[in-house]
């Protein structure tokens, strides 16, 4: 995969949701909800403040993380489905 996010933005992978429930119940694609996590696969190189300072980011390629229901833009590169959000919609490292 060749993709550079710029400034702030991160490019996540989403977990797949799983297919079959507890009680073996298989529910169709129109009725999974969203994943909240995914895997960083690429990370931009930081926000510029108005100073002119960079500002590091706090996640980085590999981090496993938790981002809000809606957030990010979906895209798809390689026939693989990725989110391209700014950090500040992370929520949080595991």
């Amino acid at each position: 995969m060749k993709i550079r996010p710029l400034a702030d933005r991160v490019v996540v992978k989403p977990f797949d949701t799983e297919e079959k429930r507890q009680g073996g119940i298989i529910i169709p694609d129109t009725a999974k909800e969203k994943p909240m996590q995914g895997k960083v696969v690429a990370v931009g190189p930081g926000k510029v403040s108005e100073g002119g300072e960079k500002i590091a980011m706090e996640v980085k390629e590999g981090d496993v993380v938790l981002y809000g229901k809606y957030s990010g833009t979906e895209v798809t590169i390689d026939d693989e489905e990725y989110l391209i959000m700014r950090e500040s919609d992370i929520l949080a490292i595991m």
